[in-house]
């Protein structure tokens, strides 16, 4: 009876030997050489999880790093912000790289963060909204020229309409509560964590749809090429941060939710509901090209560029950051 135990114990401690060895060899021994400052652009969203785990377990201080977040309305304002050198990587949405894609900007995706369904259309019921043929000529509240924009584009296609039959009027998702609250416009199309304040606030009177149809919002990474070529040692030691940070959400779920409700003050009900709608990931993988192919032809389509071919998205993400890290999260057909 003793062999077996004996070899199961043996079994054991190999196991964790390698688990051992394979953490060593996926995360080196803490960096030694100078801090560097990242001045990182985003928007409010639960998807800074990940930035805010790194910098709670001191990932970003391990791997040498000072992180700045500097906050915007809208993920396209990061990436003009990065265009002008006024930040060092962006947190959008994949929509601004094709909008940028379509002009040759000289940017790529370093990785994704998170693929999530948290964007929903509000409409007042008291402006004669309650189907989707009520929305024609109807006032319609949503960032113009970012992801939200297309899926209200595709979402309209889909009941018959298009882009063309309503009034967009710009409006950054912060303010989606309030102008649905003033009725300065007839709906709105918003996202999270505003989805929920308007639930909260107008339980009755509004109408809400998911747009998004299937389709994941993904939060990605931007870099301009050439600050990737200056710095590819600091891009790597970001995303090694990035990776630390997802496993210790893997394996530590409810203090990753402690830490996203601390900084934003969210109720337990919200963290526990929204949590669910989000992979949050550090990955680069094909529905990404797939998703960004889908909104250019969607561009083409609605006559938002004057090009009339989609370009290689795959030109516009840098892989060899991820892949030094993290290889196994690298699914991009090459």
């Amino acid at each position: 009876m003793k062999k077996p135990i004996v070899a199961i114990a043996v079994i054991a401690l190999i196991a964790l030997v390698g688990i051992g060895a394979w953490y060593f060899t996926s995360f080196p021994k803490s960096y030694s050489g100078p801090t560097e400052s990242i001045i990182l652009g985003g928007t409010v969203s639960d998807a800074n999880v990940m930035f805010f785990t790194a910098e709670d377990q001191h990932f970003f201080a391990s791997n040498g790093i000072n992180l700045t977040l500097k906050t915007y309305d809208t993920g396209l304002a990061t990436v003009d912000d990065l265009l002008n050198d006024k930040v060092d990587i962006s947190d959008a949405a994949e929509y601004p790289v094709v909008t940028k894609a379509f002009k040759k900007d000289n940017i790529s995706i370093i990785a994704i963060i998170s693929k999530a369904y948290i964007v929903y259309f509000f409409g007042l019921t008291d402006r004669g909204i309650r189907n989707v043929a009520d929305l024609k000529g109807k006032k319609i509240g949503l960032p113009t020229g970012t992801t939200l924009e297309f899926y209200l584009g595709r979402f309209l296609n889909l009941h018959g309409m298009s882009i063309r039959d309503v009034t967009l009027i710009n409006l950054p998702p912060g303010q989606a509560t309030d102008a649905i609250a003033n009725g300065n416009v007839d709906a709105v199309v918003t996202r999270e964590p505003y989805v929920s304040q308007i639930r909260q606030q107008h339980p009755n009177g509004t109408v809400s749809w998911s747009v998004q149809s299937s389709q994941a919002i993904y939060s990605v990474l931007i870099c301009r090429n050439d600050w990737i070529k200056q710095h590819p040692d600091l891009v790597r030691r970001f995303l090694k941060s990035l990776a630390e940070a997802d496993r210790y959400m893997v394996l530590h779920p409810a203090e990753a939710k402690a830490i996203l409700q601390k900084r934003y003050h969210y109720d337990d009900e919200y963290v526990s509901r929204v949590w669910s709608e989000y992979q949050f990931s550090l990955s680069l993988d094909q529905s990404l090209v797939t998703a960004m192919e889908d909104e250019g032809r969607w561009m083409i389509n609605n006559n938002l560029t004057s090009e009339k071919t989609i370009p290689d998205f795959r030109d516009y993400i840098y892989l060899k950051g991820l892949d030094e890290v993290k290889p196994e999260a690298v699914n991009i057909i090459r």
